[in-house]
């Protein structure tokens, strides 16, 4: 949990409580010390069979520990047909080091499987490499930034894409992946004095598809990642239709770290309130479940 959450641990817990609110919101299936005395996977079983749709998803998410849910959106946006490459992107490019390790042991105990091999065998090419490289959790963490190497970085970067025809996605992969986010704030400022522009239209310019958004996700979490999951609810919301799957995601994964920022990010970058946008886009249960999450109006 960070500090900067809409959901707190609650005063004066009472679980015994909580299992009878449970109970009686589950239509009396079974008994109250059953449900105080249940596996985890039990009570989400008895939850999945009362509940449905959107706001299912919602609550089955909220009953897992962080590392738990992201391994589970992990390996739901990789079985089956076609793979949702948006969330590889939202969990590997915003989580830190130790989240990394800890989704890579969970997704293990949980199903059996390497995540590693599991996103090898639906991935292929550049996008692989550098979702490869964000599994390996070997980014420096350190604070330390190296003049020389930060003004080396921005030049290679520039050479392996807009100096020259085509892109050498490698050495955006060496620097982006692998640099302490001090160091890159660094490369990004000394980037747009050699080539004039900001590194992330250079790569919307140089790279196209997954690979573009993998690269763009991982420099807008280092310069601002609450702004980065703001911008993600946005586009989940606008226009026509909503991409449940992302906002769900974004509003269970963050209520208990840094929603707060988000939504003051959201509000600054859009003018009108996360709230607000949540209560135009939803309806019913699924709604009222979001707000909470959300948080207060302003």
């Amino acid at each position: 949990m960070g500090n900067r959450g809409t959901v707190t641990e609650a005063s004066g817990f009472n679980p015994e409580e909580d299992a009878q609110k449970i109970y009686n919101a589950m239509k009396g299936a079974g008994n109250k010390s059953h449900y105080f005395k249940m596996p985890i996977q039990e009570l989400l079983d008895c939850l999945k069979s009362e509940l449905t749709g959107n706001f299912e998803m919602v609550v089955v998410g909220l009953m897992m520990p962080a590392p738990v849910y992201d391994a589970y959106e992990l390996k739901n946006a990789i079985k089956g047909a076609g793979t949702e490459e948006a969330c590889l992107i939202d969990i590997l490019a915003s989580r830190s080091k130790a989240e990394i390790k800890e989704i890579i042991a969970t997704y293990k105990k949980e199903h059996g499987k390497s995540l590693e091999d599991d996103v090898c065998g639906d991935t292929s090419g550049m996008f692989q490499r550098v979702l490869v490289s964000l599994l390996t959790a070997g980014r420096d963490e350190s604070t330390k930034v190296d003049e020389a190497q930060a003004v080396q970085d921005a030049k290679d970067i520039y050479e392996a894409g807009e100096a020259h025809w085509g892109t050498d996605e490698v050495k955006f992969l060496t620097v982006l992946c692998v640099r302490n986010r001090n160091h890159l704030l660094r490369v990004f400022q000394e980037y747009q004095k050699i080539s004039g522009r900001d590194i992330e239209d250079s790569i919307k310019r140089e790279m196209s598809g997954c690979l573009e958004d993998a690269f763009l996700a991982i420099v807008k979490c280092m310069k601002n990642k609450p702004a980065f999951f703001a911008e993600r609810l946005y586009k989940s919301m606008k226009g026509l239709g909503t991409t449940d799957s992302v906002l769900i995601r974004i509003m269970v994964a963050r209520a208990e770290i840094d929603m707060l920022d988000i939504k003051a990010e959201f509000l600054k970058m859009y003018g009108k309130t996360l709230h607000s946008f949540i209560k135009g886009d939803a309806s019913g249960d699924y709604r009222k479940i979001l707000l909470e999450l959300c948080g207060g109006e302003k």
